[in-house]
């Protein structure tokens, strides 16, 4: 599976949110400054052709929907980023949050709590 461009996530993103759209739906999804149409259209095909989407034809218009689950994605993007970074070590990376401020103590207790309840 590839990583995907900030754009191509962004698509995903709201592919993820609303199952199936046109670009057009796409589109007005899309905060900030948005894209031109052909542009987005081509991203949603780039996405296509990447296994990442699919489409079911009205006429000469489409509907696309993700192939691949945001769970898989985010699974296959965390476990890269642990290998690149924190050189495979889960403690590496909790400890990375806990030095930056990012987690608490109450969420560290809660995720022993949950590694404890799954022996």
């Amino acid at each position: 599976m590839q990583k995907l461009t900030n754009k191509e996530e962004e698509v995903m993103k709201i592919l993820w949110r609303l199952q199936k759209a046109f670009v057009k739906e796409i589109l007005e999804e899309i905060e900030g400054e948005k894209p031109h149409y052909n542009t987005l259209s081509t991203i949603v095909r780039n996405l296509q052709e990447k296994g990442f989407v699919d489409h079911e034809a009205f006429g000469k218009t489409h509907r696309y929907f993700p192939k691949v689950s945001k769970e898989a994605y985010r699974k296959k993007f965390v476990n890269n980023a642990l290998a690149e970074y924190f050189d495979n070590s889960y403690k590496g990376l909790v400890s990375h949050f806990a030095k930056e401020e990012k987690i608490s103590i109450t969420e560290l207790k809660e995720i022993i709590a949950l590694i404890e309840n799954k022996k």
